[in-house]
């Protein structure tokens, strides 16, 4: 029979309080702080309760929730930072700390101002959701506590993106139609909302469906709650795992049936987000992340291989038969992603120090780009914008922060018996593997969250090498049973 489970000291009940109003703001980023900072002043603030409820919010209001939620658990962070840094490897906080240092010795020479002071903010709330990580969350109980409320926002976000693959037919149909009978068919508040939210625009004082928003109804590409739908694809890379394993947890006990309908709930509404997303480069990852799950499975070598070379074959020929029109058509956004990327290389070796200053891409971006390219207001690439906005050592201070955390932590989650700080280490290393071909650093919902994740992960295994944290073996399965 095992030992009874001490009960938590009043501290420790307080931080997993604190933890789950954590988890709430992080929940709330999915739902409401989805879109980057550099769009913040296109984000108008909601006119009544219906708009608060159904709109994004202007990104700013994030920081003024981060703020007054994380200034009381300051105590804490320093307490127990005190003996979770002597045990971590400097090389997943140092670079860390001096990259935000660089951004903001970059930010004093900007060429936009207002813009780095967004992109400023943004890595504050990262470095602080990196910080909370690593100090307060050293437990799989506290991180089930921190990941609650994220896990279930990530399945209001999903049950949107379900819902918008059924409205988008309908919606596309009654702006066309609006648009004939002059939106008579329109309540005239419907038509201002409307227009607020750039669905109908006026071109020579006539009302128009907006033909960027015809074309994106007519692809049928979800996007959730999140900016884009290359962002929601984010967010299921990111979130699924985990909320797959704590789902499991959460219904060990629970009748078969219903702990499998959970889990095949959960899993359903990923899959088919992802897939309804069109993300390109998330499938491909998502491909990766099913491979590395299947490699940890206990069956033998030979097995193995086979099953997952099949996984690969299926994998590709459905993404082959899936994105077929777009490969078709020219890969388009691969042609624009090279434009975007050729920019910030040219930046980089024009700025090569300080840049032109954190989140101002689209600035040289509007002078250097193609005549026949869509303008674009971020990279496309968290690495490569790196370089470009703070400089080359701006650039390879994010690479080796980064770098480090995937080796250093990979390698012990890798040899981790626990699901759950597996899960997390691989969705986060999926997330951090798609900043290749998305600007996921500047969206709070995407970034807050990743980072929470990447922390954790540091300061659990980082406890695993502690002798005093690891219970003397009993037995021959006692590695088995091993918890961080």
């Amino acid at each position: 029979m095992s030992a009874p489970t001490a009960a938590p000291s009043d501290t420790e009940r307080r931080i997993r309080v604190w933890l789950l109003l954590w988890g709430g703001l992080l929940g709330l980023s999915v739902l409401k702080f989805g879109n980057p900072v550099v769009l913040d002043r296109q984000i108008p603030a909601p006119g009544s309760w219906s708009d608060a409820m159904s709109d994004p919010w202007p990104v700013r209001w994030a920081w003024w929730l981060l703020l007054p939620l994380v200034l009381p658990a300051i105590p804490w962070m320093i307490r127990e930072g005190r003996t979770q840094f002597r045990h971590l490897n400097r090389w997943l906080w140092v670079p860390a700390v001096l990259w935000f240092g660089w951004q903001v010795l970059s930010m004093a020479q900007t060429v936009d101002r207002p813009l780095s002071a967004l992109a400023i903010t943004q890595f504050a709330g990262v470095l602080v959701a990196y910080g909370t990580g690593l100090t307060l969350i050293t437990n799989r109980q506290r991180l089930s506590w921190a990941m609650a409320a994220v896990v279930a926002a990530f399945c209001l976000c999903l049950m949107r993106s379900v819902n918008q693959r059924l409205e988008f037919p309908q919606m596309r149909a009654a702006l066309l139609e609006g648009e004939r009978t002059d939106w008579t068919n329109f309540p005239p508040a419907t038509v201002l909302d409307l227009e607020r939210q750039q669905f109908i625009i006026s071109t020579n004082g006539v009302r128009r469906a907006n033909p960027l928003i015809l074309v994106k109804l007519e692809r049928e590409r979800v996007y959730g709650t999140l900016v884009y739908p290359n962002a929601l694809a984010s967010v299921v890379l990111l979130l699924l795992p985990l909320s797959w394993t704590l789902v499991s947890d959460l219904t060990r006990s629970a009748r078969p049936v219903t702990r499998w309908a959970a889990l095949g709930l959960v899993s359903g509404l990923g899959v088919v987000a992802l897939v309804w997303s069109g993300s390109k480069s998330g499938w491909l990852i998502a491909l990766l992340l099913l491979g590395a799950l299947g490699w940890r499975q206990p069956l033998p070598r030979r097995l193995r291989t086979g099953a997952l070379a099949l996984l690969a074959i299926a994998g590709i020929l459905a993404f082959a038969i899936r994105f077929r029109g777009y490969f078709a058509a020219g890969a388009t956004s691969v042609g624009a992603r090279m434009d975007y990327w050729s920019a910030a290389w040219k930046t980089t070796l024009a700025e090569p120090i300080l840049g032109t200053g954190p989140g101002t891409f689209q600035r040289p971006y509007a002078r250097l780009k193609s005549p026949d390219s869509e303008m674009a207001r971020l990279a496309h690439n968290d690495y490569l914008e790196q370089f470009s906005d703070s400089g080359i050592p701006g650039g390879v201070l994010y690479g080796i922060w980064v770098g480090g955390w995937m080796l250093l932590v990979g390698r012990r989650c890798w040899a981790s018996n626990d699901p759950l700080v597996v899960s997390a280490f691989l969705g986060t290393a999926a997330w951090f593997a798609q900043g290749v071909s998305e600007f996921g650093l500047y969206v709070p919902a995407l970034a807050w969250t990743a980072f929470t994740l990447a922390g954790a992960t540091a300061g659990i295994t980082a406890l695993q090498t502690i002798p005093s944290a690891i219970p003397p073996r009993s037995g021959p399965h006692a590695s088995a049973t091993r918890k961080p």
